[in-house]
């Protein structure tokens, strides 16, 4: 009788667990809620990483790396999506959504980090493994020692067009934005090649945080005293700036928990600095915030109406938003009113305020540094949906002021279309009557700070500015 012999297992692989990775799922859960939820990742991030803390699975480390994932893979989503697209043997829109999450952190790992290879690939597919399945994970691994074969310039070379063949398509693939913003943003900018390639550059730059001391309440001595050994220096060119190191953690300062400082870009203060500096004749008594939430400017221009006996009525649409509002201004040194009203629809009399301010709702193209995902959003159509909206603020804010009295048109667009056509149309009187309204010129009133065009109205750039790319223009009513 034959012996029996072993069973031969040949070169299969014993079966593996997969790693969970918190940090890595915690990226690619919030991924799932942007593309789900039409989310943000400045606002879906920030509790997730909480939850992980008051876990125990999350070290700063860990969140500093989750943070560089979510935000590196929605900034370069384009760009990961021409490069996987050569490498998925099927149509992109054919491949589940959380699929194509999965992979897009995999290719940010790959190309956009200092991740050695081998453990982006390992990491990634367990990823997949635990939050797709073994199936998807195959897949998953086959895309990726795809994706290793070049490094970022060595795909970009294989996937974007020659620059002088279509510079915007090139642009747009190198630089991670769609192509109609590349155009937007160039003309809105000007110039050649070098102005807009840094413009595109500085977007897919991690911002720094930005407190705002306000005035009565608090001081950059303060901030940068309690700040300091993180790093913190002043701000460019509000004096009530503070630029924190990266890493820095606004919430451990006690001025910003108690409300009398805040996190605020320097664009946005320039705006409230500049409506607040423009010459006045007569009084000065009240002023409006039209479009006040979430409440950053409106707890500047609170604190800078303090100081001047000025009171100040912060005007919301939306209720939950008015009441972040209402949470801004706790402690206002002066009085203040907050209301929930919509500035198309007054709830005041014609020229109750001597200064006004509306920051417009818009596309938010200025902000794609905060809110990366925002350009993949977006469509050109959109502004078409802003455009009525925002030229009836203005022709109500312009109403809201008495004769003498000053509007400030702020947006956080660079685009044309928000900005400076705006204002023309409305002083134009295309679409609504014509305003008796005359342009000043915002340049003086943002002192040492270079660059701002040739007026009399204000944009702000990312590259120029290191703020977020904001536009002022200030009128005053005239009759």
């Amino acid at each position: 009788m034959s012996q029996q012999q072993p069973r031969r297992h040949g070169t299969r692989k014993p079966y593996r667990r997969p790693k969970k990775d918190p940090v890595r799922i915690l990226a690619f859960e919030a991924l799932r809620a942007v593309d789900e939820r039409d989310a943000y990742a400045n606002l879906v991030l920030p509790p997730l990483l909480r939850k992980a803390r008051d876990a125990g699975d999350f070290d700063a480390r860990d969140a500093a790396l989750a943070t560089e994932l979510v935000y590196g893979s929605l900034r370069r989503q384009g760009t990961y999506d021409a490069i996987l697209a050569t490498c998925v043997d099927r149509p992109l829109r054919e491949v589940d959504p959380p699929v194509l999450d999965v992979l897009t952190l995999g290719a940010h790992q790959l190309l956009g980090t200092r991740i050695p290879p081998h453990a982006a690939v390992s990491a990634t597919v367990d990823l997949a493994r635990v939050v797709l399945g073994d199936g998807r994970a195959k897949f998953v691994n086959a895309v990726l020692r795809k994706l290793t074969a070049h490094d970022l310039d060595g795909w970009l070379e294989r996937v974007a067009s020659e620059y002088d063949e279509d510079p915007e398509d090139h642009l747009g693939i190198v630089h991670a934005h769609p192509r109609w913003v590349v155009s937007a943003l160039w003309d809105a900018l000007g110039g050649g090649r070098a102005g807009i390639e840094e413009l595109l550059a500085a977007d897919n730059e991690r911002p720094e945080v930005t407190l705002v001391a306000r005035p009565g309440r608090s001081t950059a001595e303060e901030l940068l005293a309690a700040a300091g050994e993180d790093g913190a220096v002043p701000g460019r060119w509000s004096p009530y700036a503070v630029r924190l190191a990266e890493g820095g953690e606004p919430g451990a300062l006690d001025a910003v928990r108690e409300g009398r400082a805040g996190v605020q870009d320097e664009g946005s203060q320039l705006v409230a600095l500049a409506l607040a500096a423009a010459p006045l004749d007569g009084p000065d008594r009240t002023w409006l915030d039209g479009c006040a939430g979430p409440g950053g400017k409106a707890a500047l221009l609170g604190a800078l109406a303090a100081q001047r006996g000025a009171a100040l009525v912060a005007s919301e649409k939306q209720p939950h938003r008015a009441r972040l509002v209402a949470r801004a201004l706790e402690g206002n040194p002066g009085p203040y009113a907050v209301i929930a009203a919509d500035g198309t629809r007054p709830a005041w009399r014609p020229g109750a305020f001597d200064r006004v301010l509306v920051d417009v709702p818009c596309t938010g193209l200025g902000a794609l540094r905060r809110r990366p995902e925002a350009r993949w959003r977006r469509r050109p159509e959109d502004l078409d949906g802003f455009a009525p909206l925002q030229r009836e603020l203005l022709r109500q804010a312009l109403a809201a002021v008495r004769i003498g009295g000053v509007v400030g048109y702020a947006t956080c667009s660079p685009h044309p279309a928000e900005t400076r056509a705006v204002v023309e149309d409305v002083l134009k009187g295309r679409g609504g009557p014509a305003a008796e309204a005359e342009w000043i010129d915002a340049r003086p009133l943002m002192p040492g700070v270079p660059e701002l065009g040739d007026g009399p109205d204000v944009q702000l750039w990312p590259h120029l500015h290191g703020t977020d790319a904001m536009y002022l223009a200030l009128l005053r009513r005239t009759a």
